[in-house]
């Protein structure tokens, strides 16, 4: 599978405070993620795969079908924007994964996600 540099993906996180119990060790965040096609091809967002890390080394994986219950296609130009969200058990951590992306001619190849943080407001400068 081949990476393709024609995805752009951008990340906003939110803190997610009135869901978070820190004294339960229940940090829970959002995550709003814009993808967008730069390349002449279609993309269709088969599955993903998400790495998420605490400040304490423990490591979920995640990986499923489509985003938010959706395979969405995205046609050449166009862009696809949801929101999705985590709980890990530290104040501050860390996402990345990947998309696994399918042209129209049914070429399959990974759109990398880099690594994004996770962190209550005010801890990290």
């Amino acid at each position: 599978m081949k990476n393709n540099f024609n995805i752009r993906i951008k990340v906003n996180t939110n803190y997610l405070k009135e869901q978070s119990a820190p004294d339960e060790s229940r940090y829970v965040f959002s995550y709003t993620i814009n993808i967008k096609n730069l390349g002449n091809n279609s993309a269709k967002l088969i599955s993903r795969q998400w790495i998420i890390t605490d400040s304490n080394g423990n490591i979920q994986e995640v990986s499923g079908d489509g985003v938010v219950g959706q395979q969405p296609k995205i046609n050449s130009g166009e862009e696809f924007t949801y929101t999705s969200g985590t709980i890990i058990k530290t104040p501050v951590g860390t996402m990345e994964g990947r998309y696994f992306m399918e042209d129209r001619n049914n070429k399959r190849y990974e759109a990398l996600i880099a690594p994004f943080t996770l962190a209550v407001p005010g801890l990290i400068n």
